[in-house]
């Protein structure tokens, strides 16, 4: 981190990923008009509603680009596939930035640490170091079961203290939109896990 801090070419992200619940509370403090207690009331998605109970998104807080958080969503869950998709485009909005090289720090989710996502990573890194174009990546671990140690954990929960709708259902495209107002960032296409990955 050290390395990257002092040369401007490098930046280092911060990834995870993050379900956002349409039925969820979650443990906060509000204030209220009139001196009364703000009661959010716990729905339930009904059996024929045929949005998802809750949406899945990749995150990646940049603290040295004025701390920007960069969201994707998934129709689908976090899987290998997706995550490899995530990296591509982080990488490439990192090279419209200027950017040589990426240093990620994420944890040891199952997704991140796949034999894909590896030969992945290998493969990409070898195009730009062939081609002299691109943003290589370098990947670090966080310890294992040590989330106070990612930076963008703490905004996970702020974010759903934000998003919370007090009396009613959100649609999952409204509570996306909500999210990236939270964040600053753009409502991008989301990305999809292919038909034949279960």
């Amino acid at each position: 981190m050290e390395i990257s801090a002092s040369d401007p070419g490098w930046a280092t992200g911060f990834s995870d990923e993050c379900w956002w619940s349409r039925e969820a509370l979650p443990t906060l403090n509000a204030w209220s008009e009139d001196g009364e207690p703000l009661r959010l009331i716990q729905r339930s998605v009904a059996k024929d509603d045929p949005e998802p109970k809750a949406i899945s998104c990749y995150g990646l807080y940049l603290p040295e680009l004025d701390g920007q958080t960069w969201l994707r969503f998934v129709d689908g869950r976090p899987v290998s596939c997706v995550t490899t998709q995530f990296l591509g485009w982080c990488a490439e909005k990192l090279e419209e930035m200027g950017k040589k090289v990426f240093l990620l720090i994420w944890d040891n989710a199952s997704w991140h640490v796949s034999k894909e996502v590896r030969r992945w990573l290998g493969k990409h890194n070898r195009k730009v170091k062939n081609s002299g174009e691109g943003v290589r990546i370098v990947s670090c671990f966080l310890p294992k079961k040590s989330p106070w140690l990612n930076p963008i954990e703490p905004k996970w929960v702020h974010g759903k203290r934000k998003v919370v709708e007090a009396d009613g259902l959100l649609g999952a495209y409204e509570l996306a939109e909500r999210v990236c107002r939270v964040f600053g960032c753009p409502h991008y296409e989301h990305l999809t896990v292919p038909q034949n990955v279960a």
